[in-house]
């Protein structure tokens, strides 16, 4: 039997067994990510020793971070997409195809990213609202993050290849090496060496290499993976690449949106005082774990979907579908219990200052009643994507951030001058908003593939 015959498997497997496909994919995802949540989450723990004006530095980064993460892990979707679509419909050339195509566009990214970040990096910060105080210490941190985008980018489009072809195991393996070494990096650069803020940015940095050349060990060299690549006799295709930017460019968009929602977010923030930023970057950390089972699935419905579509099993995809999003919900609901009950004891983890954990116990608890609204939308926007559509998320987002989110807050505090957790309502206001486009957004969807 072939390699090409012996995975033809796992797209028989996941059409017998939807359900059992979905969390074989979801939990690797899942154990993935909540690694590399960890790291954030000690680099957090560790810069929350330096003080309030180093948690704020690291803040003003973090908009800029979301863009350049928006940008990979946007067209990183496409790809994923793209090449579970071409393995349903068993067109294994085209699937190869996507992730070459994927690799150039890792290229054109980081190389732009890079030079772009080290050349008006300090401008950017200052664009964003950060004041002359933090200046220093969050151009420390992202002069030094520059070094390691093109080695983020470049993993982060070889787990969207990995997942288009239905393989999470590798990822999560690679993910837990690079915490595992980010942790000990961590302590030795911001303390030991003494490099304070820009000594997280360097630990993070050496990690991103470290995880780079093991993927390039495993796509090129033992040729672990389904997909082949085949650089020498590679040629762009129009077809595909408009494949992959359909669903890509919108995902992308929408989480630069999000950026810009962050920024905004910063600069109303900076208004009440340095310590909300530092809140809202603590409680941001914070989210990312309570989003860890809804990314876990959603991802595992692209791929799944993604295939599904490609073969033509409209009814299995409407009911793998509505699985996931009621999972997500069921799970997400139970964290945001569990985070609303134990909030004080999470904060005391990241920081000791009195005034920041007030602010932060407030956002957490405010927003933890949003969490299962989050889970239906992001769940639902990720469906959309393995259907081969983009465009809705990046809707959604821009309704939700710059429609709602945005003017609400600036109406509460610059208008009705009302205290700092108003900003927390709007944010609430927005994802209430949203969930109800998304829901009736699938459902039409859905009605649209009954027809097909």
């Amino acid at each position: 039997m072939s390699q090409s015959d012996q995975r033809k498997a796992p797209l028989k497997s996941f059409l017998n067994n939807p359900v059992k496909s979905m969390w074989n994919l979801a939990i690797p995802i899942m154990v993935g990510m909540g690694i590399q949540t960890l790291y954030t989450i000690i680099d957090m723990i560790f810069i929350g020793r330096l003080g309030g004006d180093a948690i704020a530095a690291v803040a003003f980064n973090m908009p800029i971070f979301f863009f350049v993460m928006g940008l990979s892990f946007g067209l990183g979707n496409g790809v994923t997409a793209s090449i579970a679509r071409f393995i349903g419909a068993e067109d294994k050339v085209n699937a190869d195809n996507s992730a070459e195509h994927a690799l150039v566009f890792a290229f054109i990214i980081s190389a732009l990213l890079t030079l772009f970040g080290l050349l008006y990096g300090k401008q950017i910060l200052i664009f964003m609202g950060c004041t002359q105080q933090i200046l220093p210490l969050a151009w420390d941190y992202l002069r030094v993050s520059c070094y390691g985008i093109s080695f983020g980018v470049f993993s982060g489009f070889f787990r969207s290849i990995l997942a288009g072809e239905g393989e999470m195991k590798l990822p999560m393996i690679v993910a837990g090496l690079g915490t595992v070494l980010n942790t000990i990096l961590d302590p030795i650069f911001i303390f030991y060496l003494d490099y304070g803020v820009s000594g997280a940015a360097w630990a993070t940095t050496i990690s991103q290499i470290i995880v780079w050349c093991i993927f390039v060990y495993m796509l090129f060299i033992k040729s672990h993976t389904y997909i082949r690549f085949k650089l020498k006799d590679f040629t762009p295709s129009s077809y595909i690449i408009l494949d992959i930017i359909k669903v890509g460019v919108p995902v992308s968009m929408s989480m630069v949106v999000m950026a810009l929602g962050q920024l905004v977010f910063n600069r109303l923030l900076i208004k009440f005082s340095t310590s909300a930023v530092a809140a809202y970057q603590i409680g941001g950390r914070i989210d990312m774990l309570i989003f860890l089972p809804i990314f876990g699935i959603a991802s595992a419905l692209t791929t799944i979907i993604g295939m599904f579509y490609g073969a033509n099993e409209i009814e299995k995809i409407k009911f793998i579908s509505w699985y996931g999003i009621k999972s997500s919900l069921f799970i997400t609901t139970g964290c945001s219990i569990v985070l609303f009950i134990f909030t004080p004891t999470i904060i005391s983890i990241f920081t000791s200052d009195a005034v920041i954990q007030e602010i932060s116990i407030y956002y957490l608890r405010t927003i933890s009643f949003l969490f299962p609204f989050i889970s239906i939308g992001l769940t639902i926007g990720r469906i959309l994507q393995g259907l081969g559509t983009g465009m809705p998320s990046l809707i959604i987002t821009v309704i939700r951030v710059i429609g709602v989110a945005g003017p609400l807050a600036y109406y509460f505090t610059f208008i009705l001058n009302k205290p700092v957790e108003w900003i927390w309502y709007s944010m609430f206001i927005s994802g209430i908003f949203a969930t109800i486009i998304s829901v009736t957004w699938i459902n039409i969807a859905f009605k649209k593939l009954s027809r097909v």
